[in-house]
């Protein structure tokens, strides 16, 4: 009656051994670090760079624990365990000085960091590696930012591109005007008569929705002045907000920070919160970063490369270094720039099947692309990327023939990963508006451990008071409780390491509330049980009948309780949606703990036992006959 098949015990076991084996690494707490990662978009660290910086360690009688190359998807980042922080201070000056050999011109991010301090026997699992939970803001320490996004700049950005618009949709169409300029948030064209100022109108009405337009005189000119639609400024200021918010995505991959908070808050605000980075300066540069993207023509006549060899550049060009480090002239006239580019994405060039990259352009970018390549087949096109005022040959194509429609390949001596990163680099290399940084917040590492000190303890003293109560309430049976609820810790924990949750504070209170409800269930039970013995059914029957009775009750109270905690997680944002995934995670481990953990326990202490007397489950008060 009260005997476990052998799978459900070996089942019940299993899950102990995860609990433990994923629980340990948040007990080993973390060690100092060096990470190495590009500090532009056209540097790229692979693991070629490992060996150099092993080399620098090495020479600079700096003690490592380990020196490791990782890939976050198109980005490589080279770490570096260190066994103190003194000497991570020393490596990453020693780091710094050795791969930034211009001044004023880094090549690499040196950022500190702090790695999981698991042992190498863990780590040398591969896929099934133990790893501890992410700690959020106010466990592990970090850095704060509120940005302010400029919104102003994103619409006069926008507005300039429009009266571009303007000018060539008036241009195509022949109609005559006598100039078209932007005037803080408007852009107003200028005709000699009504007559020009109507037949224009209809024209852009067509071209141009976003823009309304009235009429007006200004002396002897007739005046057309158009200003963006409001569904038009709230689309201008949350497209702006989502691709910077993707951009510092990308930029803070660099840094290598586990699980960075980056969100909206309001119309026009982003909060960023770096758990674990110690290096603040050099987070504060990563995110006012600024890049924009430029196409322009590269001059390769005689005249150019004879100066080009003398050391000389001509007027009205620029001289860059292209990927391969080979020197080129670039005209000073931008063709097009990231504002017309709307995707780019890695692919095959369909007739030689070489690794390509597919940009598809705007209307405008579409219109200017196909008369620039018609008029320049045979010459090279360079794709620029400016970061921090300085910029880098991404790639130049030569030009086979004219490209209409917007649809643009470039393709060349590039693999399937090259393409990949100048997807990525011509996709999220700039912001849409400019950034400001409003409120900045750290928290030291000391005031993190605080924090974790007292969850620790709190969550500790809470348990020991519940083990204490139903030890010497239920007996033997608190006993089997109390085992249940170390289990259910250890579930919990092992969870939230494999699924690499943040915790966070309102997290331990969590799983200290779940400590508080997981001993409902084995109280109800154990009542059930009493129950049943009052009832005058034999032991093993009490044990039997018990569990299964008090299931109903079980399932009833945690699935309401279950609701709830859903209903936070999606409902809620931040903190309390870190005390909800711990909360739902810890009624499921609860319920598997104390219905068949504790169930295993019982039925292998009194399973095989026949004759029983009499169960350990406190006393049992009898009702006295009438």
């Amino acid at each position: 009656m009260n005997r476990y098949p052998l799978w459900k015990y070996i089942t019940v076991l299993v899950a102990v051994i995860i609990g433990l084996l994923y629980t340990l690494p948040n007990f080993y707490g973390e060690s100092p670090a060096v990470q190495v990662s590009s500090a532009k978009a056209t540097i790229k660290v692979d693991e070629a760079m490992l060996g150099r910086v092993e080399q620098i360690l090495t020479a600079g009688n700096i003690p490592v624990s380990s020196v490791y190359y990782e890939q976050n998807g198109t980005l490589g980042t080279i770490r570096a365990r260190l066994p103190s922080t003194d000497v991570q201070l020393q490596a990453r000056d020693l780091l710094d000085r050795s791969l930034n050999t211009t001044p004023g011109d880094p090549q690499y991010t040196v950022a500190l960091n702090l790695l999981p301090a698991s042992p190498p026997w863990m780590r040398a699992l591969g896929w099934f590696e133990p790893k501890p939970m992410y700690l959020g803001l106010d466990l592990r320490g970090g850095v704060h930012f509120l940005l302010q996004v400029d919104m102003q700049g994103a619409l006069q950005a926008r507005y300039d591109s429009l009266a571009a618009d303007v000018r060539t949709s008036l241009r195509d169409e022949k109609v005559p005007s006598q100039g078209v300029e932007r005037s803080g948030s408007s852009v107003i064209a200028t005709f000699s008569n009504a007559n020009e100022r109507d037949r224009a109108q209809s024209v852009l009405r067509g071209r141009l929705p976003d823009l309304e337009f009235t009429t007006g005189e200004d002396g002897n000119r007739a005046t057309l002045t158009g200003m963006l639609s409001p569904a038009a400024v709230t689309r201008v200021q949350d497209s702006a907000l989502k691709q910077n918010i993707n951009t510092l995505h990308n930029r803070i991959n660099e840094l290598g920070v586990a699980e960075p908070v980056i969100q909206q808050q309001g119309s026009d605000r982003i909060i960023v919160q770096l758990p674990g980075v110690q290096d603040v300066a050099k987070a504060k540069e990563l995110l006012g970063r600024t890049a924009t993207l430029e196409i322009r023509m590269v001059d390769d006549s005689p005249a150019a490369q004879t100066a080009l060899m003398g050391g000389t550049v001509p007027f009205g060009l620029e001289r860059y270094t292209d990927r391969d480090g080979r020197p080129l002239l670039v005209r000073r006239q931008v063709v097009l720039t990231g504002e017309n580019l709307q995707d780019a994405q890695p692919g095959r060039d369909s007739q030689t099947q070489q690794a390509a990259v597919h940009l598809t352009l705007d209307g405008k970018g579409a219109r200017i692309f196909r008369d620039v390549t018609r008029d320049n087949v045979g010459k090279r096109m360079a794709i620029l990327l400016f970061e921090n005022g300085k910029g880098e040959v991404v790639t130049a194509p030569v030009i086979r023939s004219e490209i209409a429609g917007g649809q643009v390949q470039i393709s060349g001596s590039m693999t399937a990963e090259e393409a990949a990163d100048t997807a990525l680099l011509l996709r999220a290399g700039a912001l849409a508006a400019p950034m400001s940084i409003i409120e900045e917040r750290t928290i030291g590492p000391s005031l993190g451990a605080d924090n974790i000190s007292k969850g620790f303890h709190s969550t500790l003293y809470g348990f020991l008071a519940i083990a204490v109560f139903i030890i010497l309430y239920y007996h033997l049976f608190g006993v089997f409780s109390t085992i249940g609820l170390t289990m259910n810790v250890l579930l919990l924990l092992a969870l939230l390491s494999m699924l690499q949750a943040t915790l966070t504070l309102p997290g331990i209170a969590a799983i200290a509330l779940t400590l508080g409800m997981a001993i409902d269930s084995n109280v109800l039970i154990n009542e059930r049980i009493r129950e049943e013995l009052r009832n005058g059914a034999s032991p093993q029957q009490a044990i039997h009948h018990g569990f299964e009775r008090a299931w109903g009750t079980i399932l009833d109270s945690n699935l309401t309780t279950l609701i709830v905690g859903l209903a936070l997680l999606a409902f809620g944002s931040g903190p309390i949606r870190g005390f909800a995934v711990v909360h739902c995670l810890g009624i499921v481990t609860s319920m598997f703990t104390s219905v068949v953990g504790v169930r295993a326990l019982a039925n292998l202490w009194y399973g095989r036992k026949k004759k029983l007397a009499s169960l350990s489950i406190g006393t049992v008060w009898k009702p006295k006959a009438n």
